[in-house]
């Protein structure tokens, strides 16, 4: 069992974070006030916390004893024996909600996310699945309360879609989908399939925290920056006028295109904040970069090479080969229901955390078959 780390460095924290709210001066600026207000209710709920736990550590062990001393009444004995199950539960429930509080927050987990959905290989097919998980996370999203913004999209001749980048907002946004980073695969017979046979076709998906200006600076003379008319199917003028931005990032080589508004205002504005966002997602995945061998193969690495997920619709299956999970209800998934994977791998994450913060081993994980 994990034993809880020295509490010490987080009740000095708090003491600083007192003092500093208690300056005249704290809320001259109300951003960073707001900031230090956050981590320091964080922080004295993490050590009220502790201090129920370690209450509930003494009760326990009062309780054993009492149960291994053969002098003691038997009325008590009888009555420490019942209670002491619930006092277990307790004492469990708050140890693991302390661990948790001492876990460092991720600094995008509360930031609003741009998704894009992509079809890999596969054809027409990848593209249809494409345009199936496209509607699965925006469902989710809805379920949510979260709003979905169109940033961008390029549907393919079958009614799938070759690409699409939408911006989510909402509470914790990034924290609940950038697990979904990765190489997901599908299996099924395809609608085109004439023969019965089953296929294999992959979509990519990038979760990318959405960036601030301030955070990400670009120099306009690093930019190449095109406007043409939209492609595709027209509508209310888009494909009528010069609307349609395309960046390109010259130091990156990133590019963004841009055409879902009519105004070229507005697409010129969604592209930079995709490419705000990409660039954020580099600096992160470099800084990240220095931990990858002690964290191959475990969560979080989000490399978009990766197969993270293998939908099969004959077997009803969907298994996530990072943790082992399978899942035999692949109609709830494709609606949206996909609370079950997230649970998990936000499980998964946390226990590898709380090994490095407890110095302890990490968790070793079921993994699918490579042939699944």
């Amino acid at each position: 069992m994990h034993q809880l780390p020295d509490i010490s460095p987080f009740q000095r924290r708090l003491d600083e974070l007192d003092a500093q709210m208690a300056a005249p001066s704290f809320y001259a600026n109300p951003r960073k006030a707001t900031e230090v207000s956050r981590e320091q209710q964080a922080l004295r709920r993490l050590v009220e916390t502790h201090t129920e736990c370690q209450r509930a550590e003494r009760e326990l062990a009062e309780h054993t004893a009492l149960l291994k001393d053969p002098t003691a009444d038997a009325e008590l004995r009888d009555m420490a024996q019942q209670e002491l199950p619930g006092l277990q539960a307790r004492h469990d429930r708050l140890k693991e909600a302390v661990l948790l509080a001492m876990i460092p927050p991720e600094p995008s987990d509360s930031r609003n996310t741009v998704f894009e959905i992509r079809a890999g290989t596969g054809g027409d097919e990848a593209s249809l699945f494409a345009a199936e998980l496209y509607r699965a996370y925006t469902r989710y999203a809805e379920g949510r309360g979260w709003k979905i913004q169109p940033m961008s999209s390029s549907a393919s001749d079958r009614g799938g879609l070759k690409e699409v980048i939408f911006l989510i907002t909402g509470n914790e946004v990034y924290k609940q989908l950038k697990y979904e980073s990765g190489v997901h695969r599908v299996q099924r017979i395809p609608v085109t399939e004439a023969n019965g046979r089953i296929h294999t076709s992959t979509v990519t998906v990038a979760v990318l925290p959405e960036a601030e200006e301030v955070e990400v600076q670009i120099d306009p003379q690093d930019l190449d920056i095109t406007v043409m008319r939209a492609s595709g199917p027209g509508g209310q003028g888009v494909n009528t006028t010069d609307s349609a931005v395309r960046l390109v990032h010259k130091p990156s080589g990133l590019t963004v295109y841009c055409a879902d508004d009519r105004s070229q205002i507005k697409n010129k504005a969604r592209a930079m904040a995709v490419l705000r966002s990409r660039l954020l997602k580099l600096k992160e995945d470099e800084e990240q970069a220095k931990y990858a061998a002690q964290r191959r193969g475990q969560i979080g690495t989000g490399g978009r090479s990766e197969r993270i997920r293998t939908y099969n619709f004959p077997q009803n299956r969907m298994t996530d080969h990072r943790i082992g999970l399978t899942l035999h209800s692949l109609a709830a998934l494709m609606e949206g229901q996909i609370d079950p994977i997230i649970a998990a791998l936000q499980r998964a994450d946390f226990e590898e955390k709380l090994a490095a913060l407890t110095g302890g081993p990490l968790p070793v994980r079921a993994r699918a078959s490579d042939d699944d």
